[in-house]
């Protein structure tokens, strides 16, 4: 589903690039191609959330057309996740970045980058997808309900930050490889390399969905990348929520 060889266009501001995949997809035009932003002036995070924009900060979407059904291309946020950090482990070294369900990248527990997708029916058939992700290379946001760090503010004094296309590159071939895997060896590899940085297996955790809190115990991944939570009443099956952890480290 995704080909790291595809187009790449640049736009030095544009509402957002998840906004400009989705109009273009609208239109007929399905990609695939990688929409870049140096600024937006409407990002949107998950739950309509303000993604806000810093200069030197990725800004990115990729829009392509799929006959793969829902469950499979929701995977994609999983593999969105671990090619960031990858990407990240690179500047940083072997398990500096962690992965927070469902689609956080954090550096030592703050948030580093997010990911986000949309997607829609096609007339013919089929199904057109963005993966949509931003990551903190020069500067942090503030004001939102978590922590948050650059990777410039954990680099080296004397190490520069990687420019957004620069870090692009690097991250089209790590969704690429478990884009690839996932399609020929299904979830399992990817689930089990999503884990292995799983921020917060084992701790207590609450998960809000809406009005409704849930508390119990993050125990690990469902084989559909459900978030696995044992409470006093048994095991939970989460499919979408936003998770805290009071104590993680």
């Amino acid at each position: 589903m995704i080909d790291a060889s595809a187009p790449v266009e640049t736009f030095e501001e544009i509402d957002s690039t998840m906004l400009e995949a989705r109009r273009r997809a609208e239109r007929g035009e399905l990609g695939p191609v990688w929409l870049v932003a140096k600024r937006q002036t409407a990002g949107r995070g998950r739950r309509g959330r303000t993604w806000i924009t810093k200069d030197g900060n990725l800004l990115a979407t990729y829009l392509f057309a799929t006959d793969k059904p829902p469950a499979q291309i929701a995977l994609l946020g999983f593999v969105a996740g671990l090619g960031i950090a990858e990407a990240i482990d690179e500047h940083l070294g072997a398990g500096s970045a962690a992965l927070k369900w469902p689609n956080d990248v954090l550096i030592d527990g703050a948030k580093a980058a997010g990911i986000l997708l949309e997607s829609g029916s096609l007339g013919a058939g089929g199904t057109w997808a963005s993966l949509a992700f931003g990551v903190n290379l020069a500067d942090a946001p503030g004001g939102i309900d978590q922590p948050t760090v650059s990777l410039r503010a954990v680099l080296p004094p004397d190490a520069e930050a990687p420019t957004p296309l620069d870090f692009l590159a690097r991250i089209r071939l790590g969704l690429e490889r478990w884009s690839a895997r996932l399609e020929s060896e299904g979830f399992e590899p990817l689930r089990a390399a999503w884990l292995a940085r799983a921020y917060g297996m084992g701790r207590d955790a609450r998960v809000l969905q809406g009005e409704a809190v849930l508390e119990g115990r993050f125990a690990g991944l469902s084989p559909r990348g459900e978030l696995e939570l044992d409470t006093a009443d048994g095991r939970r099956l989460i499919a979408a929520g936003d998770v805290f952890f009071p104590q993680a480290g």
